[in-house]
């Protein structure tokens, strides 16, 4: 495939100043919104970004469950190589991509656990059988086959017997405290929109960057 060949224009949309929220968490909601409202598949679906020190970075997708004008909340099982890598380094970044909306956002933050209490209602109101895998995989953690995965599902499931389990300690949630947020518009002619809020003492101070 001669990737060097594949072009589109990108003409959706613009972003400015002008049309621009005060502060990142609107602006966030808006293109949030606008993106479920345009059935953007797994439209809270975003990138987390961890780097141990002395490591590689590392990716993953996981899904965004609650935001405010602060920051971003996700859940996670505790002993896993995200969250060992963010006990090591708190500093992260978050990515969404909507290309049907030729739109993304990255974010930097620092990571922080939920209280506990958080984790405890969120875990709650997944499905059971979702509460159960969390019960019964050790995220990360190498095993020898599916089989044996599904048998300790099973395990798991059948000591309960249709009971709700508790929240493991090991899982809950975690907060993403933002510090920059960049909204990146595609435009025509690879001239993109791209402002950045930074956030200092004073409040968010928005920029304009080159793309």
């Amino acid at each position: 495939m001669e990737l060097n060949k594949i072009r589109r224009e990108y003409r959706y949309s613009a972003l400015t100043r002008k049309n621009a929220t005060a502060h990142p968490a609107d602006q966030f909601r808006i293109w949030l919104n606008e993106a479920r409202q345009a059935n953007v598949n797994d439209f809270s679906a975003m990138n987390l970004i961890t780097c141990s020190p002395g490591e590689f970075p590392q990716s993953r997708i996981v899904l965004l469950k609650d935001y405010n004008k602060d920051g971003f909340t996700f859940f996670s099982n505790y002993t896993s190589a995200k969250a060992k890598a963010m006990e090591l380094n708190n500093k992260v970044g978050l990515h969404f991509f909507w290309p049907e909306l030729e739109r993304q956002i990255r974010i930097e933050g620092l990571a922080e656990k939920t209280p506990r209490q958080v984790s405890e209602d969120y875990f709650k109101s997944r499905p059971l059988d979702s509460q159960i895998a969390a019960c019964a995989s050790s995220q990360s953690s190498e095993i020898d086959s599916r089989e044996t995965l599904e048998k300790q599902y099973q395990k798991v499931k059948d000591l309960l017997a249709g009971q709700a389990p508790e929240c493991p300690e090991n899982w809950g949630g975690y907060f993403v405290r933002a510090v920059r947020i960049e909204f990146w518009q595609g435009r025509e002619n690879r001239l993109h929109d791209r402002l950045v809020y930074v956030h200092n003492e004073n409040g968010w101070k928005i920029k304009r960057l080159s793309p």
